[in-house]
Parts: structure tokens; sequence; C-alpha cells
């Protein structure tokens, strides 16, 4: 069997993707209010291990088993163009998983146990018999758990220690979760006509682009809303109105985006999505100074 380019290999584990989660580790490490200093190289290793190491299982797990898929919507995708031979792209998801876990021991009993349900979703969720991403109200809950909610708390439990996160760092990373249902179906606009064709009900499939992205929309906002008005209950009315600024530009985006979905979808998600990010440090910095 022939060997696949570097460059292909780079491709399938979309080093794009990887942010979200690196992003969300973070801002539980920012929750839980505990000063690096010794604790930096757990923070380093909790960032690689939630963004090139399971995410970027999820997104070989994804492409291996979306490869008749892919052929229709993106041919040019590695596995479906033929620049990832044979059975690599199942061989790489296997041994990323088998990396992510070894790498997630050093995290100690909390770490390990939460990469471990980060990389079985990723594996439900595009793989037989339960493929959560074939209907996507499950799916796109697996991965904004995975993504957001699961690396907040993370890196939360593992800067106090393996202790639980305090209330009000679950809070938001549960809210956070829920907003980001609505990002991973921005994903979905781009692939209406082959997951259509192929039985994969995203929600643009089963709403519609234009109620899809109504919801999709709404998704973002609604957990937001909760968030500013939570940090005004905690007093960090700063905070608070830092997010609900962030909301108002969002808002005018999502108007747009809501009137050419497929067009904007990729658009939104470039401009829209990293102020929702960022309302996500900004309200770990709000808690992190109450710990």
């Amino acid at each position: 069997m022939s060997r696949p380019q570097l460059s292909a290999v780079v491709e399938l584990l979309k080093p794009i993707t990887w942010f979200p989660p690196m992003w969300a580790f973070a801002c539980g490490v920012v929750a839980s209010g505990v000063p690096l200093g010794t604790h930096w190289p757990l923070a380093v290793v909790g960032v690689l291990l939630a963004g090139p190491l399971v995410c970027a299982t999820s997104q070989a797990v994804n492409d291996w088993f979306d490869r008749h898929v892919d052929a229709i919507n993106e041919p040019q995708r590695p596995i479906p163009s033929g620049r990832l031979p044979g059975r690599w792209g199942l061989g790489l998801a296997i041994a990323w998983t088998g990396l992510s876990l070894l790498t997630a021991t050093v995290l100690g009993p909390w770490g390990f146990a939460a990469a471990a349900l980060g990389l079985l979703l990723a594996w439900v969720y595009s793989a037989p018999p339960l493929r959560l991403k074939r209907n996507g109200w499950w799916g796109n809950a697996a991965c904004g758990l995975s993504y957001e909610g699961l690396a907040w708390v993370t890196g939360a439990a593992v800067m106090a220690g393996g202790q639980m996160p305090t209330l009000p760092s679950l809070i938001l990373a549960a809210l956070y979760s829920a907003g980001a249902h609505g990002i991973m179906t921005l994903n979905d606009f781009k692939a209406v006509v082959g997951d259509r064709q192929m039985g994969i009900r995203s929600l643009p499939v089963m709403l519609g682009v234009r109620r899809a992205a109504v919801v999709a929309s709404w998704a973002m906002a609604v957990p937001q809303i909760a968030v500013a008005a939570l940090l005004m209950h905690w007093d960090r009315p700063g905070h608070a109105a830092a997010i609900v600024v962030l909301l108002v530009v969002q808002a005018v985006m999502m108007w747009r985006f809501v009137q050419q979905p497929v067009a904007r979808a990729l658009w939104y998600s470039g401009f829209g999505v990293p102020l929702f990010v960022s309302g996500m440090m900004v309200s770990a910095a709000a808690i992190g100074g109450m710990a």
C-alpha cells in the first residue's frame, strides 16, 4: 500500500478545527482562578490534548466514515481524492485515539476520563451503528459538549488538582456547550446536497436552510443572554456589559446570515463565531476573579 504525503495527513487532521476545544480548555483554566505558577506544564499538555490530539482524532474518524458523503460534497478531501489511499484514514484515526489516551494519563484520573469521553463521543458521532451525525439535533449536541463544555470543565478541574470545578464554572460550561450547537450547525450548510442524498438528517436538511439558520442563531444567542444575566447576578456588571456588546454585534451579523444561509455560513463562522468565543473568555475571567 502506498504511503500518503504528509500534507494529506495534516489536511485529514484539520488543524483549523483545533482552536475551539483548545480555547475552551484555556477558558476552564482561567475560570478556575488558579494561577498558572507550577501548573503551566499541565495546562500546556491539556491544550495540546484538546486540539492536536482529541479534536484531530475526531476529524480523522469523521473523514473516514464520511468518505462516501465527501465524494459528493468535497471530492478534493484526502480520502475520496485518493491522496490518503487504502485504509490509511482508519489507521490514523485509531492511532490518534491511542496517542490521545496515552497523553491523557499525564493529566491524572479526571483528565484521562474526560479525554476518554471526548474520544467516545468522536467515534459514536461518526461511526455506525450509532452515527449520531445522522441526526442534526443529537450530533451537534455531542460536538458542542465535547468541543466546549467538556474541554472547559477539564481545564478547570486539572488546574484545581482534580477537584470538581465551581458551580459557576459548570453552569457557564453548560451554557456555552448549548451555544456551540448553533456553531456546529453552521458547518452543515455547505453539505446539504450530499447529506440529503446519503440520508444524513442535518438541521438544514430537516428544517430547510432558512429555518435551520434561524434555529442556529437563537441557539447561539440565548445562552449568551443567560450568561450576561448570570454575570449581573454574580456582581460582574462590566463583564456582563461586554457580553451584551459582543452579542449585539453578533445579532446584526446573524440577521445578514439568515437572509442567505448557504452563501454566508462560512462568513459567519469566520467573523461571528470569534465574538462568541471571545465572550467565553470574558465570562471565564469574570468567575476566575471570584475564585
